[in-house]
């Protein structure tokens, strides 16, 4: 082979006919051998390889995917039949990337570890498992009807029966070989000779005790224990007290000669003025009430009417806007009365008393609807503001539960156990959503409505009980009474803090539950206090803008007007209702 190459390389150009011959004259010709620094490459291989991959691509099929084609393709081509194999989740054509791993196509499956384990350990047990594609099994079909397709961890009925009778023998074995056994070991805890005959609990298979016949003092004992048990379960049980409803209307005629309800607002009642301004002239008194008032209400949005809980156990409603005069007094209770609240339209409200009721009644004809009690005083009433929950009634008492009832059924539907002290007030926020209640026990708390379970505890070393409660009209702020002579304001948003730029004082209300409350455009707060006074401080600068001198006592309770937005109601222990307004 080298010779030859050798031949090759000397003459690498063969003479032809056109070219002319070596003179004879001249000296012969010597050509080098060309040379290259550059490996002998085999190039045929090459050629043949590109020249196929040409035939190929013109007769191979076209990729249905594919966007770009380097090559004329024939009709044939374009127009072929789509060809092999089909995509498990490809509705049409040939999948690209159908090979993600050298076995073939993997797919992801989500799987728990215990049922993993479970086939892994039955397919190397039994030798077939569940296929997690299909609803189908892999592996020894014939093994799998055998065994009735049980698992590992499926014993069959029969099997468990079996080891139970091996372990029962296995026991008798040992107690029976216990007998050559040394009794020193066998009494001492510290030797496996007595783990092993004590491996069930050393009191196991011994007969319970028979009760025999007690004796006189055992009888006399046992019958005295009844007994207190069934007194203190029956005063736990104690509802309130009962109490024969009343009511006596006051007015001319129930209704006037259009047919019209006296309780019905009048229409031309709007708005006079979105501008608050502070009373300062008393314009009427209702006098009525033998003993303090304990809370005041405005009807719903008009206001033309004003509902008073007093402590000589009467709830009275008093007009407004025209004679002013007592148009009903109610009577359902046997002792004072702590709270009241008006349903949404007025139609109806709630009253709660220290006789441990709570009544629900229709504000037109004065008839009780429904009497809740569970035994415990009611210290804050209210029911659910929106118009869909208006049969929802949350009452807060005084053994430190928020129970909730329906009051169409009468039943209890939650109970709110988790403040350390009598609970004192339910305030409703987020769009009725949530609710924020305080305490005796000094904090507050905030509930999601309907789930048990405080999403909000608020609890501070300097921080005292807060008996009164008022939300700001833009549903932001809460301005909470706190029993050191201050109204604090914390947030409603999702952290309910604290804000300690807005602070409140100057008044004497420790240890009286004065309420608290906002004028219908946010710009003043208004409390009583302990010496009978009424105060107006400004929202934004938090000064002390008036205080009025309203009662002989305590001034228990002040309503802003819901529509005549410059006048006042106050109530006190000196069981009046003083009325105020601007000239």
């Amino acid at each position: 082979m080298e010779d030859d190459e050798d031949v090759n390389n000397s003459s690498p150009h063969p003479p032809t006919s056109s070219e002319p011959g070596p003179s004879p004259d001249s000296s012969p010709v010597r050509a080098l051998p060309a040379k290259s620094a550059a490996p002998k490459v085999d190039d045929t291989m090459l050629s043949l390889t590109v020249a196929g991959q040409v035939h190929s691509q013109a007769h191979r099929p076209i990729d249905p995917t594919q966007h770009l084609v380097s090559f004329n393709p024939t009709y044939d081509q374009l127009w072929a039949p789509i060809v092999g194999p089909s995509h498990p989740y490809a509705k049409d054509g040939l999948a690209q990337g159908l090979r993600n791993h050298k076995l073939g196509f993997v797919e992801n499956a989500s799987i728990e570890p215990f049922v993993f384990d479970e086939q892994y350990n039955t397919f190397y047990k039994f030798g077939y498992a569940a296929d997690p594609s299909e609803n189908n099994y892999v592996g020894d079909v014939e093994g799998f009807k055998t065994n009735d397709g049980i698992s590992v961890y499926n014993i069959p009925q029969h099997e468990q029966k079996k080891r139970k009778l091996e372990k029962k023998k296995e026991m008798l074995k040992d107690n029976e070989g216990g007998d050559d056994l040394d009794s020193a070991e066998l009494e001492d805890p510290s030797t496996d000779t007595w783990l092993m005959k004590n491996r069930k609990s050393p009191w196991s298979g011994k007969r319970e005790y028979v009760q025999g016949d007690l004796t006189e003092e055992q009888k006399k004992y046992a019958e005295e224990h009844a007994k207190k048990k069934g007194e203190k379960e029956g005063g736990e049980r104690e509802k309130g007290e009962p109490h024969a409803d009343k009511t006596t209307f006051h007015g001319k005629e129930e209704k006037d000669y259009q047919g019209r309800s006296w309780i019905a607002p009048p229409k031309d009642a709007k708005a006079s003025n979105d501008h608050c301004y502070i009373p300062k002239r008393l314009v009427h008194t209702w006098t009525g009430h033998t003993k303090g008032v304990s809370a005041i209400r405005f009807f719903p949005k008009h206001g033309h009417l004003i509902l008073s809980a007093g402590m000589d156990t009467k709830v009275k409603i008093w007009d407004v806007f025209n004679s002013g005069n007592c148009m009903r007094t109610y009577m359902g209770h046997s002792k004072a009365v702590r709270d009241i609240w008006f349903s949404n339209d007025g139609s109806k409200f709630l009253s709660a008393g220290y006789d441990k009721n709570i009544k629900y009644w229709d504000t037109e004809t004065g008839q009780v609807i429904s009497t809740f009690s569970t035994g415990k005083v009611p210290y804050v009433v209210r029911l659910n503001p929106d118009e869909d929950k208006q049969n929802v009634l949350l009452a807060g008492m005084s053994d430190k539960k928020i129970v909730q009832w329906d009051i169409n059924t009468g039943q209890i539907t939650q109970e709110y156990d988790q403040h350390l002290g009598a609970v004192n007030t339910i305030t409703f926020v987020d769009n009725n959503r949530r609710f924020v209640t305080s305490s005796d026990d000094k904090s507050l708390r905030v509930w999601e409505f309907g789930i048990p379970v405080v999403i909000k505890y608020i609890s501070e070393p300097h921080m005292h009980s807060m008996p009164s409660i008022s939300l700001h009209p833009n549903s932001n702020w809460l301005a909470c009474q706190s029993l050191d002579n201050q109204i604090l304001i914390y947030s409603t948003r999702e952290r309910f803090q604290l804000n300690k730029k807005k602070r409140f004082a100057g008044h004497i209300a420790a240890g009286y539950a004065c309420q608290v409350n906002f004028s219908p455009d946010g710009r003043f707060v208004m409390s009583g206090d302990g010496e009978g006074r009424c105060w107006f401080w400004d929202w934004k600068s938090c000064k002390v803008f008036r205080t009025l001198k309203c009662h002989d006592g305590v001034c228990i309770g002040a309503e802003w007007h819901p529509l005549e937005q410059s006048k006042v109601a106050t109530c006190g222990w000196d069981g009046l209702i003083k009325y105020w307004y601007v000239l």
